[in-house]
Formats: structure tokens, C-alpha cells, sequence
């Protein structure tokens, strides 16, 4: 004779009636730490902002003042367009690079990998100096037939301080650009170029609607993520004295004194034209990443 419950062999237990359930006591799950932790950032976030709001010496007025002044909006437009010239002429550089390291030349790849490694050792505040004093190496740059007659000259002193930060900006760009789309046409299955072959699809367009579409998933998050670090990065050519965002900002408070205000005038630009870059970034992905699963 059993002395336990237990039901027979092969047989399922029985199930518990409904009031059986709502006899249990449901204890819901304690976090403390959790809660210290909020409370704790809470307590530093009201600081923070307190601070913002009582301390005379952000200077709010002096902010307000030069915020959206002409000085500060023209210096905005320069620092747009040396980031909108080296984003441009850096990634077609970078894509021919690319290119050049997945090339079947070995002297293609030897000199698309001596570029990358060349232009990402060296830091860009020595390079736009360096393009800054190009004339003192050449005076005269030329295009025609190589070791022959050019065609067409001109002063390497006309390049000016503009022309030398977006030359170094370019060329910087264009090293990390190229190891981004590198990247990208790997990720893409050879299996699909193979098949294509197979088909008679022509080289160029295999590129064109095959590879560059699913290889775009990849290089947009690098690539964007490259041109905001360029766009901050522009203030490295304040050192030859463009009158790009930082550089104004440094002019303005060299004259009136009002260094935490206007730099903060360059940070809350830099905020909000990053936002609007990474949204833009989140709306071109979203649209190279239909029919992907994200």
C-alpha cells in the first residue's frame, strides 16, 4: 500500500481548480538597486540643470546674443562647405581606392594600400598645414603628358587657406572612405557574382544593381558616421586661420572675454547639425535596407 500522492505511472497529475489559483499570494519583483540608481541620476540631473539655470557665469545673455548673429551664421557656412567638399571628393576617391585593393594589379593594390596606410598614420592637423605650405615645395603645379609639356598651370600659392583645408580634408577622408566601401563589396556573397556571370550579366551593371545596393547596407552606418567626425573635425583648420565655426567662435571671445558662452554657441550648433545629419543618415538607411530584415 502507497503511503504517497503521487499519481500512477502514465498518468498526468491532476489540474488544480481555479480557486486553488486565486489563493496564491503574487508577490511582484523587488529592484532596489534599480531604484537607487534612478534616484541617484535623478538627483544629479536637477543638479545639472540648477546649475544651468542659477550660475551667473554661463552667461545666457552673451548666448543669446551671438547664437544666430551674421558673424556666426557665415562662419556655420563655411564649416558646411568644407564638410560638404570633403565628404564629395573623399568618397569618390575613396570608392576608385576601393576598387583599386580589390583589383586583381598587384601595383594597384600596393599603391591603394600605401595611400590608406600613408594618410591614416599621419594626423589631419599635420596635413592641412602641410597643403597650407605647398608652395614652399612646388610653385607651379601642371597637367599634360608626363614627363613632357603640360597643358594647363597654375600657382600653387592660389590654392589659398580654403583650397589647402579641403585638399587635406579630401585626401584625409579618402583613406578611411575607401576601407569603408571595401568593406561593403566583401560583405556582399560572391555566390550572387558568380550566378550573374553565368547569366551574361555585363561587369558593369553586376556592380551597378548587384553589389553596390546590398553593399550600401553595410558602408551607410561607417560612412555617415565619417562624415559627422568630419563635420566636428573641420575645426582642426582653424589653425589656418578659416573663418569656420570654432575659428569665429575663438576670434569672438578673444576680443570680448566670453569664453564659456561662445563656446557654448559652437557646441549647440554642433548638436543640433549632428541631429540632423543622423537623421538624414536614419532615413537613407531605411531606404537602402528595404526587403532586409533590420
Amino acid at each position: 500500500m502507497s503511503l504517497t500522492s503521487d499519481p500512477p505511472i502514465g498518468k498526468a497529475p491532476p489540474i488544480p481548480e481555479a480557486d486553488d489559483y486565486a489563493a496564491l499570494k503574487v508577490v511582484p519583483a523587488r529592484h532596489p538597486w534599480r531604484w537607487v540608481a534612478t534616484f541617484a541620476v535623478a538627483v544629479l540631473l536637477a543638479q545639472f540643470v540648477h546649475g544651468l539655470v542659477t550660475n551667473q557665469a554661463w552667461d545666457w545673455n552673451t548666448f543669446g546674443l551671438y547664437f544666430s548673429s551674421e558673424t556666426i551664421i557665415k562662419a556655420l557656412g563655411v564649416t558646411l562647405e568644407l564638410t560638404l567638399y570633403g565628404t564629395v571628393i573623399g568618397f569618390v576617391l575613396g570608392v576608385v581606392l576601393a576598387f583599386m585593393r580589390l583589383s586583381a594589379s598587384p601595383l594597384l593594390k600596393g599603391v591603394a594600400f600605401g595611400y590608406v596606410w600613408a594618410f591614416r598614420s599621419i594626423p589631419l592637423i599635420v596635413q592641412v598645414i602641410f597643403w597650407f605650405n605647398l608652395t614652399v615645395l612646388y610653385e607651379h603645379l601642371s597637367i599634360g603628358v608626363p614627363f613632357g609639356p603640360g597643358f594647363f598651370s597654375f600657382k600653387t600659392l592660389d590654392l589659398g587657406p580654403l583650397g589647402a583645408a579641403v585638399l587635406g580634408l579630401s585626401l584625409h577622408q579618402a583613406a578611411y572612405f575607401a576601407e569603408i566601401v571595401r568593406g561593403g563589396v566583401l560583405s556582399v556573397d560572391g555566390g550572387q557574382l558568380e550566378a550573374a556571370s553565368a547569366l551574361g550579366i555585363p561587369r558593369l551593371r553586376q556592380l551597378r544593381r548587384i553589389v553596390l545596393p546590398q553593399a550600401m547596407r553595410s558602408i551607410l552606418p561607417s560612412a555617415a558616421n565619417e562624415v559627422i567626425s568630419l563635420f566636428k573635425g573641420t575645426s582642426i583648420v582653424s589653425v589656418v586661420a578659416i573663418g569656420e565655426l570654432f575659428h569665429q567662435v575663438q576670434v569672438i571671445y578673444g576680443r570680448n572675454g566670453r569664453v564659456i558662452p561662445l563656446l557654448l554657441v559652437a557646441t549647440f550648433w554642433y548638436i543640433v547639425l549632428t541631429s540632423v545629419l543622423s537623421v538624414a543618415q536614419y532615413y537613407v538607411e531605411r531606404h537602402f535596407s528595404r526587403g532586409a530584415r533590420t
